[in-house]
């Protein structure tokens, strides 16, 4: 048997085997020395890092995407990214330490949860049984919300947003923990959640209610709440270091630059950091984004040695893995080369390098480094080792495999259905209701859904229809046109309640226009902000304004019944909302919220 084959099989033995391969004495329970969980975790990693090649250690320091649905399907996109068939084969290629699953058109892995276990089954045998014989982490961004990626027959929950809206951090803990056992039971074992920015720029247009407050003392409190309940199954990620909350623009197609103070930093973006890190996150993710009285060279800070190193860990004392954004996004790009960026950010502080444009040449660029002595050794074995220790303490290097039968008895259960609805009920907030529209006096007969989203407006009607109340659905998207108003307003006529839906009235205001016009045919109007909440703050005649904070069937669900009355809004909002573009004046305050 080969060094290595012994290495991996100790690694495959319970913690007592491990400790014993390891040289940590386990003699009897009864006369063995009291280990620490964290020594046990360093004893562990030291002795899997022995006897790696340099090729094995660097492959543990990324993570990329796989092309398919099964570990052993020929899929022509695997050849393009990465020169072989078949998943299993990129893993057994690169050595890698990370995948990441998908579920979209181009990197689509998920078809239901049986056939995601025996993916990750797969991957898991690929990688035990060739190259370093280190397990994988195998992560998916699942926050809930917008950003989920095993949805349904899986359990659905609201955006953060939503959560905080209901003020109960208890429940944030139980999203936490669904959403962690769910993912484990597939194999999936790092979670890229909660998201840790405090959403202080009302059109931030890529956190907003990703994020669980435009206050730091609010999304901190959550974001604790949910790493309790992650770090029952699954390791978790705090996003996005220093803090995306302030950004102006997209870091997937530009390079925001942020111009708060060191101070204001301080204050503002740092504490929920600080409380993951002290509630002991596993992994932080850093930011693409420029963060000029951070760091006045403007290297983005996945690339900023005065941002990792200096800031996340000597101030802060985090010496967990720090993973990157994806390097696909072009907030990394504008400034440097493809081979260029995973040198940088090694040298900045992070250990992890997450999806790679061409993950070969990122490999090669890193082996490189460290073979001219760019990079010393010692650097590497250092981020190994935080890798390694993290697979470690959440059971990945000695339990990676999960039982593709038992999947559906964790999955989607009732229970877990029933805790997502009854966190979607406690989301929804009454923002204004000036003319006493609601609670209804009466169960209207007919409905009208329309405005933002094909299958928000056509869920929607289901749900009220579901309710007793005959609900049609017209939508009109984001930029509703003349003919499309008119269309709105000659079916209003024919209905009880309209219930009007809307996304984003700051980029896109012709939103308002429908809003108008609508009012103005004397039917009760509801107004729902469907996604950010800030809508509700841009001058319109209608008087009604709930937040759902996102669209999932629960919260769906959970608007149905308070717009018919079957249910009190009690959410609270989690930001303030400006009147309208003028960011400087509140018109409904953090913590406003109606109920009748």
């Amino acid at each position: 048997m080969t060094t290595r084959n012994r290495r991996f099989h100790a690694l495959a033995l319970p913690v007592a085997g491990v400790l014993a391969f390891t040289g940590v004495g386990v003699a009897s329970a009864a006369s063995a020395p009291r280990v620490s969980a964290e020594a046990q975790a360093e004893a562990a990693a030291t002795q899997a890092l022995r006897g790696l090649t340099l090729e094995q250690k660097v492959g543990q320091l990324f993570v990329t995407w796989v092309n398919g649905k099964t570990a052993d399907e020929v899929n022509p996109k695997n050849q393009a990214d990465f020169g072989v068939d078949t998943p299993a084969q990129v893993v057994a290629k690169y050595h890698l330490g990370g995948v990441i699953y998908f579920d979209n058109a181009t990197r689509d892995n998920f078809d239901n949860p049986v056939q995601v276990a025996k993916l990750s089954n797969g991957l898991q045998k690929a990688a035990i049984t060739s190259g370093a014989h280190i397990p994988l982490q195998i992560a998916a961004d699942q926050e809930g919300g917008t950003v989920t990626r095993m949805g349904a027959p899986a359990t659905e929950f609201p955006n953060a947003m939503a959560i905080s809206a209901g003020r109960d951090t208890n429940r944030a803990t139980q999203a936490a923990t669904i959403l962690g056992r769910e993912l484990r039971a597939v194999g999936i074992n790092q979670d890229f959640a909660p998201d840790s920015d405090v959403n202080s720029n009302p059109v931030n247009p890529v956190i907003g209610v990703r994020s669980f407050s435009g206050q730091p003392g609010l999304a901190s409190d959550f974001v604790t709440a949910e790493l309790k309940g992650f770090a029952k199954s699954v390791a978790a990620t705090a996003k996005h270091f220093p803090g995306h909350g302030a950004a102006p623009t997209d870091s997937h197609t530009g390079l925001p630059r942020i111009d708060s103070t060191e101070a204001y930093w301080r204050t503002n973006d740092v504490p929920p950091f600080k409380a993951a890190i002290a509630a002991g996150v596993d992994s932080i993710m850093s930011a693409h984004i420029q963060f000029p009285s951070l760091d006045p060279s403007l290297e983005p800070a996945t690339l900023s040695k005065p941002i990792i190193t200096d800031r996340l860990r000597t101030e802060l004392g985090y010496n967990g893995v720090v993973i990157t954004d994806s390097l696909e996004m072009e907030g990394v790009r504008k400034l440097h080369s493809d081979a260029e960026i995973p040198v940088l950010a090694l040298k900045a502080g992070v250990d992890q390098l997450l999806m790679p444009v061409h993950l070969e040449l990122a490999i090669n660029s890193v082996l490189a480094a460290v073979r001219s002595g760019d990079i010393p050794m010692r650097r590497i074995d250092q981020s190994v080792l935080r890798v390694l220790k993290l697979k470690f303490k959440r059971g990945i290097l000695f339990s990676p495999f999960v039982n593709p039968d038992k999947v559906m008895k964790t999955v989607g259960i009732p229970a877990s259905l029933k805790t997502a609805q009854d966190i979607a009920d406690r989301g929804i907030t009454a923002i204004a209701n000036d003319a006493g529209l609601l609670p209804l006096k009466q169960k209207p007969a007919t409905a009208l859904v329309t405005g933002w989203g094909v299958s928000t407006t056509a869920n929607l009607a289901q749900k009220l229809t579901a309710h007793g109340t005959a609900a049609t659905a017209f939508q009109t998207g984001q930029t509703p046109t003349d003919a499309q108003v008119a269309q709105a307003v000659a079916q209003a006529q024919n209905a009880d309640l309209v219930v009007v839906l809307t996304n984003n009235i700051a980029t896109y205001p012709l939103q308002t226009k429908l809003l108008d016009a609508l009012q103005a045919t004397g039917k009760p109007v509801v107004a729902v902000a469907a996604q950010i909440p800030y809508d509700a703050g841009y001058p319109s005649a209608v008087q009604t304004w709930l937040a759902t904070y996102g669209y999932i069937g629960p919260t769906l669900e959970a608007l149905a019944k308070v717009v018919l009355g079957e249910t009190k809004p009690v959410g609270k909002l989690p930001v303030d909302i400006p009147a309208g573009a003028d960011v400087h004046t509140v018109k409904y305050p953090f913590g406003h919220g109606l109920t009748w």
